[in-house]
């Protein structure tokens, strides 16, 4: 009787030291973080989550039950475009709350009559927090009460691919490349570039057009061909 009442003690320290086990860790992992609060837009649009799979947001994203209201009610609607939208932001919900990298949490706040976009600007100035958005009008109304904002419309232009079909590049070939006839150089952001044709013009800069651009997880190579104009030594 005795081993069993202290196997039963052992069980119990054992889950209770789980249990605060986790409650430092979540602890540590918020101190220090900013509070992002997400809106309708930002779920619908979706690119969230492919962000926050990638690991980069090391901050604590929070959804309003507000915002989740929202899209349920729209969800609901008679417009098929919204419906199918909403039911797509509900799902993108889901998803984020799966990724690993980040903390986040659903906002338990009040379900009254408030404007969502009120809503979060004022969880956002209350809590010293930011809110990523996609909506035109809630971005100009934040950043005028001085709330940061984060727009994936303007990270996907940050990153956007500049080297488009036809552009013309100026190159210096260091070396040749793996296929017979081709030159390889680099740009000043560290990109390679293989060119056609221009493995004699290893140690000169040559006018490039560029045919196709590659961009992976191993990182981003320009293919291109010679263009008539005359190369130089440098």
């Amino acid at each position: 009787m005795e081993i069993f009442i202290l196997i039963i003690v052992l069980l119990l320290l054992a889950e209770t030291s789980v249990i605060f086990a986790r409650s430092v860790k979540k602890t540590s992992k918020q101190s220090g973080r900013r509070k992002i609060y997400i809106d309708t837009s930002t779920l619908i649009d979706g690119r969230i989550v492919d962000v926050a799979k990638t690991g980069f947001i090391g901050d604590d994203l929070y959804i309003p039950r507000s915002v989740i209201r929202e899209l349920q009610l729209l969800a609901d609607g008679k417009d098929k475009e919204k419906r199918e939208s909403a039911r797509r932001g509900m799902d993108n919900v889901s998803e984020l709350e799966r990724v690993i990298f980040c903390n986040v949490s659903i906002l338990q706040d009040e379900l009254d009559r408030t404007p969502v976009d009120e809503r979060l600007i004022t969880l956002a100035k209350t809590n010293h927090g930011a809110i990523c958005t996609n909506d035109y009008n809630l971005n100009k109304v934040a950043t005028t009460e001085g709330i940061d904002v984060l727009n994936i419309n303007d990270l996907s232009l940050a990153l956007q691919n500049d080297y488009y079909p036809g552009k013309h590049l100026v190159v210096k070939i260091t070396g040749q490349g793996s296929n017979k006839g081709q030159g390889v150089g680099h740009l000043d952001n560290g990109i390679m570039v293989v060119v056609d044709n221009a493995a004699k013009s290893v140690g000169r800069e040559i006018e490039v057009e560029t045919l196709r651009f590659v961009q992976n997880s191993a990182g981003r190579m320009i293919f291109g061909k010679r263009t008539k104009k005359t190369s130089r030594k440098k």
